[in-house]
């Protein structure tokens, strides 16, 4: 239908051209645009009760009154409107919206039914560009394919007439709703062309590139309030991201610059409910709700948009509620229905989760997000799962193959040691999903392709982490990693779910450096330079730099210094005092009162924490010159020369000093520099880092001892520092020291456990120790990684068992082994020998 429709209504564009438009209606339009609402308003009535033959007026007032809140009128101006211009769609959707929020419901479904009826029936009268993309609206509300809706109507219009910007609008706004922001973003750069002073473009960019670019997104919301300071969504977004930020005051100046231009905005009374749930007062989150729904009773856009809020707090169970309260007022509201979907599956309650997510992508297959969630569900299907202990893995069969075990063992570990820290029971089940590729990870997580940088996300009892398969050459340390978000179980749980990010980080983080102090973040150089300059954020206001950081290393640095308070409240106030805030928090305390409630103001807190922070900044190379102030250029040799000859305790000059000496080959004198820097106690275990140069130094003045004294030192600071543990691996061979061959082929498997280097460590070290179970385990990991020699693994395998007296298990890989070598000699022998049943 939708096609025939538009075939028929485009037919006869070309013969319809618009209606010229008026200077004065130019200058109201323009004033409507920078938000002087009632200066437009008063232009539009006057012309409208002249009776100036021009629907544009009666148009343009309503959008004025709507804007203003002034429902009732709204639908007076439009019912005597369509006496005189009952063709007009455009108009009969703004009457829609004047019935929906006079509350005249019934009037709403009449309406609906006289468009469809009017469509149906005699297409050819609804020529104009305006109406077809009304009517492109209409079938968009009525929830019809998308795809049809942008091909036979917006994309046409837009040829016949490439200067009409609603059309572009209206394409963006669909794209947006669907989730296909590239579409959404390509068409707002010609949109942008046209109209470069309409709020809504800059807006709906924001929009479009909100997930992928923040910079770029920021950007564009200020230039949308800058053009209009009172445009009400770029306003009701601004109050959205403050909420994120955990920035209560400037969500609340944004929400009151609404309600100066319209009282009765559903969204802005919205918010004020969810920031009442947030500081616990629940009587005035009812009232602040009551509020948004006063002039429309049944709009389910209220409580999608109360539980959407909660639900980036990670209040998922209220969310999910909220999400049904909607579907109760329009059990077709889908972006209520799909958000219900997501909570579910956040919340562990995968039946009905991934039931309505189909759902979704099955009514309508234009929905990006649905569709991506629903094609991942088909393959999560074929993963492996692994239960134990109320703990649920999923991973790539393969993978669950190779260090499955490791993985369930690690996690059990970690229930046990944090719910006793914590005081927590665990009642459900706890999920956790692994996944290879990191595009399924990023889908599973926050429904689209991107997320890069994210190793793994808790949703409170549901974990999505990024195998080491995904990484690169570079794998961080998966058990840091799932340590660190099971962290986010316990905390999560203890809390509800009411804790603000920078709480739950830090007490993450924390905890990976109580497990193993290599684990975590740890002060560095540069977050030296950062907590001694003007870049260490208020505890009162932490989450804020979680939110749109400039940089990458700016969100780095907010995950050390959130575990840094956590170190220094535990430290000056102890754990209890921590644990009792995290109850104040479950009981719906807000954060600074909690903290205030049980370690004292919160001004003080800002204020004792930043002297904490700033003396572990000045204890890091405390003896070091940390001034660059008289540094001259790099490009100047000779003065970069005199520099570094003139502060011999610089860290900035000796770096650069072993940096020009090491491309000199003048390893002695490197030697020496960098173990200046390393005495100075300015070293990290980081990649590139002074200990990592002053290790290659020792190899090729091959003084192997102090070679590894130095690895050992980068890996007792670095988690994931693959070549140093490679190295030591090596060496300890050489040395025939098999202890620490197997110990540092276990830190290797912590990172990647995806090659053989780790496993064969192992194998060749238990074997030397007697570890029979362990060269099982190896050799057991190592069949799923394509070995070169499959005969010599099987025949080692039955080696193992049979010390561990399993002959069957071991007949039947020396069998395999002589399957695949038939003339293997010593397979034959030890197949003798466990037939004989006598042990070697």
């Amino acid at each position: 239908m939708l096609r025939l429709l538009a075939v028929s209504i485009l037919a006869f564009i070309t013969s319809v051209g618009s209606t010229a438009t008026a200077a004065d209606l130019t200058v109201a339009n323009d004033l409507f645009l920078a938000g002087k609402y009632d200066e437009a308003k008063k232009i539009a009535a006057e012309q409208v009760d002249g009776g100036i033959w021009n629907e544009r007026w009666p148009r343009l007032l309503i959008e004025c009154q709507l804007v203003m809140g002034e429902y009732v009128s709204a639908v007076d101006t439009y019912e005597t409107a369509m006496k005189r211009y009952p063709t007009s769609l455009t108009l009969r959707m703004l009457g829609l919206d004047a019935y929906r929020f006079a509350g005249e419901s019934d009037e709403v479904i009449e309406a609906k039914a006289q468009i469809l009826r009017l469509l149906e029936s005699s297409p050819s009268r609804y020529a104009s560009r305006d109406n077809l993309v009304a009517a492109g609206r209409f079938f968009a509300m009525r929830g019809e394919d998308a795809r049809k809706i942008l091909e036979h109507f917006y994309d046409r219009v837009r040829d016949a007439d490439p200067e009409f910007l609603e059309a572009y609008v209206a394409t963006a706004e669909l794209a947006i709703e669907k989730g296909d922001f590239k579409v959404a973003a390509d068409t707002l750069l010609r949109a942008e062309l046209i109209a470069p002073e309409d709020p809504r473009i800059a807006f709906l960019s924001s929009q479009a590139w909100r997930n992928s670019d923040s910079e770029k997104s920021s950007a564009y919301l200020e230039e949308s309030l800058s053009q209009n300071p009172r445009y009400i969504p770029g306003l009701i977004e601004r109050a959205e991201l403050a909420i994120d930020a955990e920035q209560y005051e400037v969500a609340h100046g944004a929400i009151s610059s609404v309600l100066l231009v319209n009282v009765h905005e559903p969204a802005a009374w919205s918010l004020l409910a969810v920031l009442a749930h947030m500081e616990g007062q629940y009587e005035i989150e009812s009232l602040m709700r009551a509020a948004a729904l006063s002039t429309w009773k049944d709009n389910p856009a209220v409580d999608h948009m109360i539980g959407r809020m909660l639900s980036k707090k990670y209040r998922f169970a209220e969310g999910a509620a909220y999400q049904r309260r909607a579907i109760e007022f329009a059990s077709d509201f889908r972006p209520a229905v799909f958000q219900l979907a997501q909570d579910l599956l956040r919340l562990g309650h995968e039946d009905t989760g991934w039931i309505l997510a189909d759902e979704v992508a099955k009514e309508d297959p234009y929905n990006v997000v649905a569709h991506n969630l629903s094609t991942l569900n088909e393959q999560v299907r074929g993963y492996t799962q692994i239960v134990s202990n109320g703990i649920e893995i999923r991973m790539e069969p393969r993978e669950a193959a190779i260090y499955g075990d490791s993985v369930m063992n690690l996690l059990r570990e970690a229930k046990l040691v944090l719910c006793e820290k914590y005081n927590v029971q665990l009642e459900d089940n706890i999920v956790v999903e692994i996944f290879p590729d990191q595009k399924d990870f990023a889908i599973r997580t926050f429904g689209l392709p991107g997320g890069a940088g994210y190793l793994g996300v808790c949703f409170g009892r549901v974990i999505t982490a990024n195998s080491p398969a995904s990484q690169g050459a570079s794998p961080s340390n998966w058990q840091s990693v799932l340590w660190h978000e099971f962290c986010h179980v316990v905390t999560l749980e203890k809390t509800r779910n009411r804790m603000p990010r920078w709480l739950s980080e830090g007490i993450s983080v924390y905890e990976e450096r109580m497990r193993d102090p290599s684990w975590g973040e740890s002060i560095s150089p540069t977050y030296r330079t950062m907590m001694l300059g003007d870049e260490l954020t208020p505890v009162s206001q932490l989450s804020s730099a979680f939110l749109n950081p400039p940089t990458p290393m700016h969100l780095q640095f907010a995950y050390y210094e959130s575990s840094l308070v956590i170190e220094f409240l535990i430290a000056t106030h102890g754990l209890e005092a921590l644990r009792r805030t995290l109850d104040d928090l479950s009981s719906g305390l807000p954060i600074n009162d909690a903290l205030t409630r049980n370690v004292g103001s919160i001004e003080k807190l800002d204020a004792t924490f930043a002297e904490y922070a700033k003396q572990v900044a000045l204890d890091f190379g405390g003896d070091a010159d940390w001034s660059r102030e008289d540094q001259p250029e790099k490009s100047d040799a000779a003065a970069m020369a005199k520099w570094i000859e003139s502060n011999p305790q610089n860290y900035w000059a000796l770096i650069a000093k072993s940096q020009q000496q090491i491309a000199a080959e003048q390893f002695e004198d490197a030697k020496s520099t960098l173990e200046t820097i390393r005495d100075l106690g300015a070293v990290t275990g980081g990649q590139g880092g002074p200990l990592e140069l002053l290790a290659s130094v020792y190899r090729k003045t091959g003084e192997v001892e102090s070679e590894k004294a130095t690895l050992k030192q980068i890996t007792a600071k670095s988690s994931d520092s693959l070549d140093a543990i490679e190295r030591l691996i090596t060496i300890a061979r050489e040395e025939s020291d098999w202890s620490t061959v197997l110990a540092y082929g276990d830190r290797f498997l912590a990172v990647q456990p995806l090659i053989e280097t780790g496993h064969l460590a192992i194998v060749d070290a238990a074997e030397q120790i007697e570890e029979p179970q362990r060269v099982v385990e190896a050799l057991s990991a190592l069949e799923n990684l394509d070995p070169v020699d499959p005969a010599a693994l099987d025949y080692r395998k039955a080696k193992a068992l049979y010390k561990l007296h399993r002959n069957l298990e071991a007949k039947q890989s020396v069998l395999k082994a002589l399957d695949e070598a038939p003339r293997y000699r010593d397979a034959h022998r030890l197949l003798l020998e466990i037939e004989a049943g006598k042990p070697k």
